[in-house]
């Protein structure tokens, strides 16, 4: 009779084939044991999920045959969320500096509209004159450009700026840089300055001369250029009046 005669008609008990043997005493995985095929050892299947602890957990899949040998298969499972704390913190970073250049710019067109009010509503009193010859306006306003200066000029603003070959400013270098809003908000506070600074010597300019300087007052505010002009139109004008006059 043939090996495989016997093994149809007579029945044959077969143990199910461990792989514990297979594992030095004391080895332990980091990872989890499922099997398809005949079951792995408890005790290793519970030593390797006490020592899982926050590893990446892998699925390994047994088939046993007598004919085919064994094959086992991983399976990773990526059950874990990665957490990224650089861009945590860019992302952080970047909030902060947009709150602050929207404080700064806020705080800064605040702090000069008194002064121009006072200028055009009453030029000719007391507290508008000390209030004009004070510099703290300037000192403060020049400390928070400084800040906002230091926060947002990098290597990278010095190459955007001098880009040509020739050392020049060029048009989308500087379109470049003002994509920041710190960068912005500092420009924004360096007009302020200059536009205070220029209304201030337009108020003071009329008064020694004795020249109607409200409307150019105003123009200095948001357009400082304009403004300086109608001032020099105005006392030319005023000047021209005054020896017409003293003619007669």
């Amino acid at each position: 009779m043939s090996f495989s005669s016997c093994l149809s008609h007579s029945p044959l008990t077969l143990k199910p084939i461990k792989p514990c043997g297979s594992v030095v005493k004391g080895q332990s995985f980091a990872f989890s044991f499922r099997s398809h095929g005949p079951e792995l050892c408890d005790r290793d299947i519970v030593r390797s999920r006490r020592l899982q602890g926050n590893l990446p957990r892998v699925n390994l899949s047994g088939d046993w045959s007598f004919i085919g040998g064994s094959k086992i298969v991983m399976k990773p499972n990526a059950t874990r969320l990665l957490h990224y704390p650089k861009r945590g913190q860019m992302q952080a970073s970047c909030f902060i500096g947009s709150q602050l250049a929207s404080t700064a710019f806020t705080a800064g067109t605040v702090a000069v509209l008194p002064f121009y009010t006072l200028m055009v509503l009453a030029p000719n009193s007391d507290l508008t004159k000390k209030s004009m010859e004070s510099s703290l306006p300037y000192v403060v306003l020049g400390i928070l450009y400084a800040y906002l200066l230091y926060l947002s000029w990098t290597p990278e603003t010095f190459r955007l700026i001098f880009a040509s070959k020739y050392l020049l400013p060029e048009l989308p270098g500087i379109a470049r840089m003002f994509s920041s809003e710190l960068t912005l908000a500092s420009a924004w506070i360096h007009l302020l300055v200059v536009d205070l600074f220029a209304a201030r010597h337009v108020f003071q300019d009329g008064l020694k001369n004795q020249i109607e300087t409200r409307h150019s007052v105003s123009f200095c505010l948001f357009f400082c250029p304009i403004g300086i002009l109608t001032h020099v139109i105005t006392k030319a004008i005023t000047k021209s009046a005054t020896k017409e006059g003293h003619g007669v």
